[in-house]
């Protein structure tokens, strides 16, 4: 069968267009907000601390070696803030561009299958996409590895659907590299080498050689060993028992061990099915059931387009299934693939009244949820009171806002376009969340001003000690402080605290939350200071002269100082 010869085109100013709003679109809110739990402190903490300290091959966490990911992502935080000269301006830029990198990737390669219309199509699916714009807003290290992932699956099918061209195929071997030294996973378009293959036996895309495979291979090793190389001969030659440790994680439990035998985020074999695809993929997932009987009709067909990237979409999904240890963002390199597999149906679905009334029924459920919980918290419903409560957050205004914004949008569209007021509704969701949002769960999510209270009670030159430390506390803290390791056993940081703070009582203060008490029961606690509630706990501020009665071990567990606030080394 001979293969077809696909659409070359080229992009066009209203491509860019496209890109410049959803650069703009994607971007409302940087500089609104400080890092947030989860990941983002951790990460954030990660660059500060190679800006602070020049040490850029080995990230660290509060002065400890930072073993769960290799650094790109970190180096990639480190610049936006260099370049940008503050933390909240420049923490959030990865995503942005990592989203920005892949959009413009998912049209390109729409519009040289399919022509400019539907690369328009494509991009404003993926940009309605929830994951999507969910993860864009965030600075966690999944956005910037999709784009490496996504590069990867580009480079793939440059090559074997509009080729040969031999050098896309290699700078998609380079991008999985990235992949790889971003979190490990970015070999992941290798899936979709099996397809690649059946489909070039049936004469629909260039048939892959040895050579191109073997160096694809040596490429994608060769940019993973340009640090994995220094890394492991810096630490194998050191002294430091610490970064002998930090290698031999790295390599072996957060690659191998952490897929086959996981330790954490254990879910069953459907949780992608059932719990992740019904809210990652909307709105797409709501046309599944006009999808699946369309891509099987184009695969009787072999049509590669679409082949290529459902059969790398499914492998991947496969692919996480048959780990014990599951998270939600694992499938966000899932969203390019679906927009790609769906790019030539998307004009058609537009047509469909059910799918159209489907999409109006969800946006309806939308809108009477959230106007019914503003309303009901706004009266003191005492379910939602507590809620706001422990969160810290009273959002009965905007929730009654988005909920009334979703049943105006279904009212002036009808539900004969009712998808695409869903549409219009998410990206009016994710407006309201990047300036509103912020604004109301800022000061919940972000101990900044915590922390600047408490050096108002203790003076900035005073130490303060977190046992079982959470990185926001550090990365916020106005003051010297310190903590006892991240994986060290609760008692053991305890003792070693309580040793710290003997030694000099007057200097030093603990920072714990109260629901600690048995931890600190020998404490003097008349001496402990409550203040109040922060991210969902409510804390204790305790000076040292209040731990005289407890019994310390300064052997106990290692003592780690914050570099990002480093002003004098401690004594003991």
């Amino acid at each position: 069968m001979t293969r077809p010869r696909y659409l070359r085109r080229v992009p066009s100013l209203s491509w860019w267009w496209l890109l410049g709003l959803a650069a703009i679109f994607l971007g409302v809110g940087l500089g609104l907000r400080d890092p947030w739990p989860a990941d983002e402190p951790r990460f954030a903490l990660n660059a500060l601390e190679m800006l602070k300290t020049g040490q850029f091959w080995i990230p660290h966490r509060g002065g400890e070696p930072y073993p769960d990911k290799p650094p790109i992502f970190m180096w990639a935080m480190a610049a936006g803030i260099q370049l940008t000269g503050s933390v909240r301006l420049g923490f959030l830029l990865p995503s942005l561009l990592g989203a920005l990198g892949t959009l413009a990737m998912v049209m390109d390669l729409s519009a040289r299958f399919y022509g400019r219309r539907v690369a328009w199509l494509a991009g404003l699916a993926l940009l309605s996409c929830f994951q999507f714009g969910l993860q864009a807003r965030t600075a966690q290290i999944d956005m910037l590895v999709t784009c490496w992932i996504t590069l990867g699956a580009y480079g793939l099918m440059r090559h074997a659907l509009l080729g040969p061209d031999r050098r896309w195929w290699l700078i998609g071997c380079a991008g999985m590299g990235l992949g790889v030294l971003t979190k490990g996973v970015g070999f992941l378009p290798l899936l979709m080498l099996p397809i690649w293959g059946l489909l070039a036996w049936r004469g629909q895309a260039v048939r892959p050689t040895w050579r191109d495979l073997g160096l694809g291979l040596a490429v994608l090793l060769g940019v993973v060993l340009l640090w994995v190389g220094p890394m492991a001969i810096i630490t194998s030659l050191s002294d430091n028992p610490l970064l002998t440790a930090y290698r031999d994680n790295i390599l072996f439990k957060q690659t191998g061990e952490r897929y086959a035998d996981s330790w954490h985020h254990i879910k069953p074999w459907y949780y992608y099915l059932a719990e992740v695809i019904p809210w990652a993929w909307l709105p797409l997932v709501l046309a599944l059931p006009w999808l699946v009987p369309a891509w099987w009709r184009r695969g009787k067909r072999l049509d590669a387009r679409v082949l290529l990237p459902l059969g790398g979409l499914v492998m991947i999904i496969a692919f996480f299934s048959l780990s014990p240890g599951k998270r939600g963002v694992y499938l966000l390199p899932t969203l390019p693939l679906l927009v790609l597999a769906a790019a030539p149906m998307l004009a058609g679905l537009l047509c469909r009244p059910r799918l159209q009334w489907l999409g109006g029924g969800v946006l309806a459920l939308f809108g009477v949820v959230f106007l019914a919980a503003g309303v009901l918290g706004a009266v003191g419903l005492p379910a939602l009171a507590d809620l706001a409560e422990e969160h810290g957050v009273v959002p009965w205004a905007w929730w009654s806002l988005l909920g009334l914004a979703a049943l105006a949008l279904l009212a002036w569209g009808r539900p004969r376009r009712g998808l695409v007021m869903l549409s219009t509704w998410l990206a009016v969701f994710w407006l309201s969340w990047s300036t509103w949002g912020y604004a109301l769960m800022d000061h919940a999510r972000s101990p900044r001003d915590l922390m600047a209270e408490i050096v108002d009670q203790t003076g900035s030159d005073a130490w303060l000690a977190m046992p079982d430390f959470d990185e926001e506390f550090l990365l916020q803290a106005r003051q010297p402080m310190v903590h006892f390791g991240y994986h060290t056993p609760d008692d053991e940081q305890f003792q070693r605290a309580f040793a710290w703070l003997q030694a000099a009582p007057d200097d030093r203060w603990m920072l714990v939350p109260q629901h600690r008490d048995e931890a600190i029961a020998c404490a003097d606690l008349g001496r402990a200071r409550d203040l109040g509630m922060q991210n969902s706990e409510r804390w204790w501020l305790i000076p040292g002269t209040a731990f005289t009665a407890c019994r310390g071990d300064a052997e106990a567990a290692p003592l780690y100082v914050a570099p990002t606030t480093l002003a004098a080394e401690p004594h003991d």
